[in-house]
C-alpha cells in the first residue's frame, strides 16, 4: 500500500468528520451561490493549493509568491500578478498550470485544471482565514490529520468469523486474527513448551531458563503453568536489567562525552541504575517522563528522582570549546539540538530536529515548534550536579563550616603578612629590577651561554613555571641541548651522541610514557611532562660546554591552551662526578615573565627569616585544615546536568544559524498536536524548571495521542522483533504505517487505563496466542508476508549481543548477578587530552557481570558485542540491526572470551556429573545448559565421538558457536 492509499484508507476508516463536508456540496457547481463557492473551494480548490502549491508558495514564499490568503495571492510575486478574479485568460497561475510548468514535479490532472479554471472564473473565492499548508495530508507530506496525530480511537476488539476458541479469549488475538483473515493467512500451531519457555525467559529477563526451570514447566500440567512463569519473570530483578537496556538504547545513554576528546564519564551510572530500578518497580511511565525532564523540580532533595535528569545530558557532548564567539554559539545550538531530537523521538516518535533550519519537509512541524523546544531546554547544561538529601547537605555543611572559618582566618593572616612584605619589596623594587637585564624566558626557547666549563652531567632545576610562580612540576620540555665549546660545537646532550636523560615524569599507561629521553631525542613536538623539579643529562664522556638551549614549543605553533606550562624560573648546574654541583646559569638576571613572578622575586628579596618562618607555619596550618576537609566525604555529585536561568528573548534561527536571528518564540507546546491536545505557552521569564515540567505534563496528558502510541509500539517491537509501526521513533510521513492501527490504539488506551504501568501490558501481550504460537516456516504464507508482520507465526530472532554474552556466562556458571553500582570495562581506557579505548584480550571475573552494567563508551569497540551489533551509543538506537557477517563467526569461534566460557562450561559439567561420566551423559548435560533440551540419538553419537577425540571443551566450544544457541524461535 502506498502512503497515499494508506492515508486515504485511514481517513475513510476513521470516525472523523471530513473537513468541509456539507450537503451544500450538491450546489457546488453553481458558481453564483456564495455558500456553493465556499464549498467548492473547500472540496475542489483547497486540496490543490494545500497539497500541490503551498509547499513552495506558502511560508517559504518562493518566487515571492504566497498563496495562503486572498490578499497575498492577489498581490502576486516576482513575476507580477498571478490571479485575475473572473478572468482566467489573464491569470498567470492558470497559464503555468495549463502549460505544465507548475507544479514542477507532477502536473495537475485535467479535473484539477478544470477546478482551478472554474474557481478563477467565479471570482477566486478565499476563506477569511489563511490556508494552512499542514491542514491536510497529501501524497507528499503529512498534515494535521495524519494517522498518528489523531486522537486515540475508541475501538473494540473485533470478533472475526471462524476464530478458534483459544484465539477468542485475549483481545489482542482477536485483532491479530482479523488481520490474518483479511490477508488470507492463518496462525500457526502453539509452540512447544521448551521453545516457549526459552522464548519468554529471554524476552522478559534476557537470560536462558535453567534446566530445572525447563523441567518444572514441561512437567506442570496445571492450566495456569505458563501464566505463573510470566508472573515469576516479571517479578524478577533481571526484568529491569533487560527492559532497562532497551530504554537506554532509545535514549542514547552513554558514559563518555563523544566528539574529539571522548573522555570517560565515571559518574553517570546512577541513572542506569535508576532506569533498571524504575522498570523493576513498574513505576508508571508517565511518572518516568516527568522525572526524566524535570526530576530536579518535582523531586528536589530526593536523589532517586533527581538523578533522572541525566536523560537530558546522556547524549554526546562537545566539550572541546571554541574561542570564536560565532563557533561557540553554534556548538551550543548543536548541544540543545541533540536534546530536542532525543526528547521528541523518544516520547513523541517525531523527527522534530528536521525543523531546525526550515519547516519540516514531510511532517506538520514548524520552525516555531522547534525553537519553542529550544527555549524550553535553553537552560540545560552538561555537567555534574550535587544530588543529595536535605539532611545530607545539612550534615555536610555542619562538618565543613568550622574548618572553612579556620581556613578563612589563616588565609587572611597570610594575606596581610604577604601584603606587608610586598609593600616593602615595592619600595626597593628599582634596586632589584636594575639587575634584571636580560629578556624574560619564552615558551619557544631559553638559551644560556656561560664561560666554558668541564662537565659529565648538567642539571636543570626548576623554581617556577609560567602560570604558577610556586610550582616546580607539571612543566613540559620538548628538547634540551648542551653545546660544546670551540669552532666545531656539537650537541652532546643528544641521544644520538650518547646523552642520557633522567627525571620524574608523568605516565599514561600504553601511551608514550613521557620518558625524559624525549627531551634529547632530536624530535620537536613530543614533550616530556615533568612530575619532579629536576632534569639531569649525562654525557657519554666528560665534555667542555658553554651553551644550553631548551624549549617547550620551539616552532611556536601551540597555544597556551595546548601546552599548559613552561619553565620560566630555573638554575643550571654542572658536575663531573654527579655528586658535587656548580651553578653556571640562572634566571636571576632575567626579567620575570609576569606580574606574579615579579611579585615573588621581590618578596624573596626582602623577606626576613622570621617572616619566612611565620609564612611556613601558616602554610602548614592551612595544609592541615585542608587535609581535615579532605577527610570529610564530599556530597555525591553525578552527571545529571546543571540548570541556569535563560530568559531570552529566543528567536528562530534562520537557516539554523545562531548568527541569523529571526522572529521571536516562547516555550510552548507543538502546534503539530494543537487540534487534539491541550496547548500551553509560557513567557520567556518563566522559571527554567517550569518550562521542562510543562513540556513533560503536556507529553503525558490524556489527550496527547503520541506518547502512549509510541510506548505501546515499543513494547510490541521488543516482544515480536518489529513494532506495529516498524519505525519506532518515527511515526511521521517517512515512517512505516502501522500494520494493525486499531490494535495499536487499543494497546495505547490499555496503557493509559493501567496507569501507564508496563507490566500489565507485557502480560497481556505474552499471554496472547499470537505470542505463544510456533515459528514454523510456511512458504505459501511467506510469499504474502515474508517477515510475518501480520503474525502468522512467531518471528524468529537472533539474540542481542548482551544476551549472547550473558548466556555464555550463565552456561559456564560464571555469571555474576550483582546489580548496580559502577560499571565494569571490556576495554582499557587510555587518556591524554583525547581518549582511546583498547579492547581487552583477557577477561577477569570482574567482567562477568550482566552486560547492562558495562561502562558503555562512545566509539569504543568491544569485539564480540560490537560484532553482534551492540550499537554505538553516540546515537539513539530504537531498533537494533541484526547483521550477518564472517567476522561474527570468526569472533565467536576464536575470541578469548568464547574459549574461556567453553572451558568453564566443560568444568561445570565435570563438577555436576558423577565421577567418570560417560561422554553421552556429558553431551546430554551440555545440551540442557545450552539449548534447554536433550540431544537426539544422532546428536549424542556425533558429539560423543567429538568428546572422545578432542575433549569436552571442544564440544562446549561447538555448542556456543551453534545457531541454536544464539537464535530464538
Amino acid at each position: 500500500m502506498t502512503r497515499l492509499s494508506f492515508w486515504i484508507h485511514a481517513v475513510l476508516a476513521a470516525p472523523l468528520v471530513l473537513v468541509g463536508f456539507s450537503p451544500l456540496l450538491l450546489a457546488a457547481d453553481d458558481p453564483g451561490d456564495a455558500n456553493a463557492q465556499k464549498v467548492f473551494f473547500q472540496q475542489k480548490v483547497a486540496p490543490i493549493l494545500v497539497g500541490r502549491c503551498l509547499e513552495c508558495h506558502g511560508s517559504e514564499h518562493k518566487g515571492e509568491l504566497d498563496l495562503r490568503s486572498k490578499a497575498t495571492a492577489l498581490k502576486g510575486g516576482e513575476s507580477g500578478s498571478v490571479i485575475e478574479p473572473g478572468d482566467v485568460d489573464s491569470s498567470l497561475l492558470y497559464d503555468y498550470v495549463v502549460n505544465e510548468e507548475m507544479p514542477p514535479k507532477k502536473p495537475l490532472s485535467d479535473d484539477e485544471m478544470a477546478a482551478l479554471k472554474q474557481w478563477i472564473e467565479s471570482g477566486a473565492y478565499f476563506p477569511s482565514e489563511p490556508l494552512n499548508q499542514f491542514a491536510t495530508s497529501t501524497d507528499t507530506r503529512a498534515g494535521y490529520d495524519w494517522w498518528s496525530l489523531r486522537p486515540l480511537a475508541e475501538v473494540s476488539p473485533p470478533t472475526p468469523d471462524g476464530i478458534p476458541a483459544a484465539w477468542n479469549e485475549n483481545p489482542i488475538d482477536r485483532f491479530v486474527f482479523a488481520k490474518l483473515v483479511e490477508k488470507q493467512l492463518q496462525p500457526s500451531a502453539p509452540a512447544q513448551r521448551r521453545q516457549l519457555l526459552r522464548r519468554i525467559t529471554y524476552d522478559l529477563i534476557g537470560l536462558p531458563p535453567t534446566p530445572e526451570e525447563v523441567d518444572d514447566f514441561v512437567n506442570d500440567d496445571s492450566p495456569d503453568a505458563y501464566e505463573r512463569v510470566v508472573d515469576r519473570l516479571l517479578a524478577s530483578p533481571h526484568y529491569g536489567e533487560q527492559w532497562g537496556r532497551h530504554w537506554l538504547d532509545v535514549i542514547r545513554f552513554g558514559e563518555s562525552r563523544g566528539f574529539e576528546r571522548n573522555e570517560i564519564i565515571n559518574n553517570a551510572w546512577p541513572f542506569r541504575d535508576y532506569v533498571i530500578r524504575s522498570f523493576n518497580e513498574d513505576k508508571p511511565f508517565d511518572q518516568m517522563v516527568l522525572e526524566h525532564l524535570a526530576g530536579d523540580v518535582i523531586g528536589e532533595g530526593d536523589p532517586d528522582v533527581e538523578i533522572a535528569t541525566t536523560f537530558l545530558v546522556s547524549g554526546p557532548y562537545d566539550d572541546v570549546g571554541n574561542q570564536d564567539a560565532a563557533q561557540a554559539a553554534q556548538i551550543r545550538a548543536n548541544t540543545i539540538d541533540e536534546i530536542i531530537r532525543a526528547t521528541s523521538e523518544a516520547f513523541l516518535g517525531l523527527t522534530v530536529g528536521c525543523s531546525r533550519c526550515h519547516n519540516h519537509k514531510f511532517d506538520p512541524v514548524t520552525q516555531d515548534d522547534y525553537y519553542s523546544l529550544y527555549a524550553t531546554f535553553a537552560g540545560v547544561h552538561h555537567g555534574v550536579r550535587v544530588i543529595a538529601t536535605a539532611e545530607q547537605k545539612q550534615q555536610h555543611a555542619a562538618a565543613l563550616q568550622p574548618l572553612q572559618e579556620t581556613q578563612k582566618q589563616l588565609e587572611k593572616q597570610r594575606g596581610e603578612l604577604e601584603n606587608e612584605i610586598n609593600k616593602r619589596g615595592e619600595e626597593k623594587a628599582a634596586d632589584f629590577e636594575s639587575a634584571w637585564t636580560r629578556e624574560a624566558v619564552r615558551r619557544t626557547g631559553a638559551e644560556e651561554t656561560f664561560p666554558p666549563v668541564p662537565a659529565k652531567f648538567i642539571r636543570l632545576t626548576v623554581e617556577g613555571v609560567d602560570n604558577n610562580p610556586q610550582a616546580r612540576t607539571g612543566y613540559r620540555i620538548e628538547e634540551f641541548e648542551a653545546w660544546t665549546a670551540g669552532p666545531q660545537s656539537q650537541n652532546v646532550a643528544a641521544a644520538k651522541n650518547g646523552g642520557k636523560a633522567t627525571g620524574r615524569s608523568r605516565t599514561a599507561k600504553d601511551f608514550d610514557a613521557y620518558n625524559a629521553m624525549q627531551t634529547i631525542d632530536g624530535r620537536f613536538g613530543a614533550r616530556w611532562i615533568a612530575t619532579g623539579p629536576e632534569l639531569t643529562i649525562e654525557f657519554a664522556e666528560p665534555q667542555t660546554i658553554e651553551r644550553v638551549l631548551f624549549s617547550s614549543d620551539r616552532a611556536g605553533q601551540a597555544g597556551s591552551q595546548t601546552i599548559a606550562t613552561f619553565v620560566c624560573e630555573y638554575r643550571l648546574s654542572v658536575s663531573l662526578d654527579g655528586e658535587t654541583w656548580t651553578e653556571v646559569a640562572s634566571t636571576a638576571d632575567r626579567k620575570p615573565v609576569s606580574a606574579a613572578h615579579r611579585r615573588k622575586r621581590l618578596m624573596d628579596a626582602v623577606i626576613t627569616a622570621a617572616e619566612k618562618k611565620q609564612l611556613a607555619d601558616l602554610g602548614r596550618q592551612l595544609a592541615e585544615v585542608r587535609q581535615q576537609q579532605s577527610k570529610i566525604a564530599p556530597l555525591p555529585a553525578w552527571w545529571a546536568g546543571t540548570f541556569s536561568a535563560a530568559n531570552g528573548p529566543f528567536h528562530v534561527f534562520l537557516g539554523g544559524s545562531p548568527q541569523r536571528p529571526g522572529r521571536t518564540v516562547v516555550p510552548a507546546s507543538l502546534s503539530t498536536l494543537s487540534k487534539v491536545a491541550r496547548e500551553y505557552q509560557l513567557s520567556n521569564k518563566s522559571p527554567e524548571g517550569e518550562r521542562r515540567l510543562s513540556l513533560a505534563k503536556w507529553l503525558i496528558a490524556d489527550d496527547n495521542p503520541l506518547p502512549a502510541r509510541v510506548l505501546a509500539n515499543r513494547l510490541w517491537h521488543y516482544h515480536f522483533g518489529t513494532g506495529i509501526v516498524a519505525t519506532p521513533s518515527d511515526f511521521g510521513f517517512m515512517g512505516v504505517p502501522p500494520t494493525h492501527p486499531q490494535l495499536l490504539d487499543w494497546l495505547a488506551r490499555q496503557l493509559q487505563e493501567n496507569g501507564w504501568q508496563l507490566k500489565p501490558l507485557h502480560k497481556q501481550i505474552v499471554m496472547s496466542q499470537a505470542y505463544r504460537q510456533s515459528s514454523t516456516y510456511r512458504e505459501d504464507f511467506a510469499k504474502v508476508d515474508a517477515d510475518s508482520r501480520y503474525l502468522w507465526r512467531f518471528p524468529p530472532r537472533r539474540l542481542t549481543a548482551e544476551e549472547i554474552r550473558d548466556a555464555m556466562l550463565m552456561a559456564g556458571g560464571k555469571l555474576d548477578r550483582r546489580a548496580g553500582g559502577p560499571g565494569f570495562r571490556l576495554y582499557r581506557y587510555l587518556q591524554d587530552n583525547v581518549a582511546t579505548y583498547v579492547p581487552l584480550d583477557d577477561f577477569g571475573p570482574e567482567t562477568y557481570r550482566r552486560s547492562v552494567y558495562h561502562q558503555n563508551a562512545r566509539a569504543s569497540r568491544i569485539d564480540l558485542m560490537t560484532d553482534f551489533d551492540s550499537p554505538d551509543c553516540a546515537f539513539a538506537t530504537p531498533r537494533r540491526s541484526s547483521t550477518t557477517s564472517p567476522l561474527q563467526a570468526l569472533t565467536l569461534m576464536n575470541h578469548k572470551f568464547t574459549l574461556d566460557m567453553a572451558a568453564a562450561l566443560a568444568d561445570r559439567i565435570g563438577s555436576e556429573l558423577p565421577d567418570s561420566p560417560s561422554p553421552a551423559a556429558q553431551v546430554g548435560r551440555a545440551f540442557e545448559l545450552c539449548f534447554c533440551r536433550a540431544p537426539t540419538d544422532d546428536e549424542t553419537n556425533a558429539c560423543s565421538a567429538l568428546v572422545k577425540q578432542h575433549g569436552l571443551p571442544a564440544l562446549c566450544r561447538v555448542l556456543l558457536n551453534s545457531n541454536e544457541f544464539i537464535y530464538l524461535n
